[in-house]
């Protein structure tokens, strides 16, 4: 019996997702939740494991094509392995997503056939199979897939791809003749130095949500940046008090944790403005969007009841998250629920900007460079460490003084940090 295996809905509310690479080829025996495919949504890698035991008929979709969901991914011949069949074909078009190991942090899709034991919790129910007498099963265009007269690994073919070289042309040097990455390396180099190409990059994955959320909110929210420039020095201080007695500190935390704070007393800050009701909703809690640049793009993952961290804990948790997301090893739900965002551009060496709110909330606060500047200290002037901080607010829903003053406050925390601050 053939069965076959759509692109399923991941939860993110897309349409569509890239395959990056196959883990599996025509005439492999594969089984239950063995990997099968990677997949690229707009805001993670997510693996596919086999929702079926059997032999791979088909493959629907070559690395780098955009599928959309529902469509074919791959067909299976579940008498080729030995499995009882009544010679009917079954669609699966559906997953359940269940939490990942602990070790791993990646999000695992896992399909149907028998129960297995995974010791995760599922988060979605799963649909069952549609059986032939209910809905027949559509018959799915087949792409075949071409057999190239080289030998790359998945992320080998992707880096060419990615590159704009031609595979065709390239020698392998690895282990049967494979083609590795530093001979995809070589043939760029080796390209004559008069030949100048354009670079064409497609508009998906990450940057096309990037792109469609920031117009979006660019025309939506009416947008106000105000700027303070504060006296950082004591911060600083602190955190190198705080690392030498082995407590877990950076300054990203410390700022994030006078946030928290300072949205405590202007709790207008951590909204939303929801339209569809009519309403303003103002959170209970804080999620914390943290903006991190990553090879794919800018992604912006959650610290979950940042308000309820000590400064410890925010750091370990800004850390774990950004760590994850360069790795894109993030599941789908951890880029989703920030109730308000902050942006270190400072990283970068520049000293201040108007960032773009995230969409669905109403400010985001971007740090600057840290400058060793000369500064009113104590009735005198003297070389203190003096950042910028700037703040976008939706003026909807946030009032030039309450905008105002919750900067200010952040300010004030920084300026004189162990005054205010647990770091329990």
């Amino acid at each position: 019996m053939i069965r076959h295996f759509a692109l399923p809905d991941l939860g993110e509310g897309l349409t569509e997702s890239e395959l990056v690479a196959w883990h599996v080829a025509v005439g492999d025996t594969v089984t239950l939740n063995q990997p099968l495919a990677e997949v690229e949504t707009a805001k993670a890698i997510v693996q596919l494991p086999s929702p079926f035991a059997g032999v791979i008929a088909t493959l629907h979709a070559q690395p780098g094509q955009t599928v959309a969901v529902g469509a074919p991914l791959a067909s299976f011949d579940l008498a080729g392995a030995g499995v009882e069949t009544d010679g009917a074909a079954e669609i699966v078009g559906t997953a359940e997503t269940v939490a990942a190991p602990a070790e791993s942090r990646t999000a695992i899709l896992v399909g149907y056939g028998p129960a297995v034991e995974t010791g995760a919790r599922p988060t979605r129910k799963p649909r069952l199979f549609v059986e032939p007498e209910s809905r027949p099963a559509p018959e799915p265009t087949t792409m075949p897939i071409a057999s190239p007269r080289w030998r790359a690994a998945p992320p080998v073919r992707k880096f060419a791809h990615d590159l704009g070289v031609n595979l065709d042309r390239v020698s392998g040097t690895g282990e049967g003749g494979a083609i590795t990455r530093d001979d995809v390396q070589h043939a760029l180099s080796a390209a004559p130095a008069s030949v100048r190409r354009d670079t064409r990059i497609p508009i998906k994955g990450v940057r096309k949500a990037t792109a469609t959320a920031m117009v979006a909110s660019a025309f939506t929210a009416p947008h106000v940046t105000e700027f303070l420039t504060v006296d950082v020095s004591r911060t600083l201080e602190l955190v190198a008090r705080l690392k030498a007695k082995g407590t877990r500190a950076t300054l990203l935390a410390v700022v994030c944790k006078a946030m928290c704070l300072a949205i405590a007393r202007t709790p207008e800050v951590n909204s939303h403005w929801d339209e569809a009701a009519a309403e303003i909703v103002q959170f209970g809690a804080v999620h914390l969007g943290i903006a991190v640049a990553t090879p794919r793009g800018l992604m912006v993952p959650a610290v979950r009841d940042a308000d309820r961290l000590t400064l410890g804990e925010l750091t370990d948790a800004i850390g774990a998250i950004a760590a994850e997301a360069r790795a894109a090893t993030l599941a789908p739900s951890a880029l989703t629920g920030s109730t308000i965002s902050i942006t270190n551009v400072g990283v970068f060496g520049v000293d201040a900007g108007t960032p773009i709110i995230n969409p669905g909330e109403a400010a985001i606060l971007a740090i600057g460079a840290v400058r060793r500047l000369p500064w009113e200290y104590e009735g005198a002037v003297a070389l203190r460490d003096v950042m910028t901080l700037s703040l976008s607010f939706d003026h909807r829903l946030v009032d030039g003084e309450q905008g105002s003053r919750f900067l200010v406050e952040i300010g004030a925390i920084l300026a004189d940090p162990a005054s205010v601050l647990s770091v329990v």
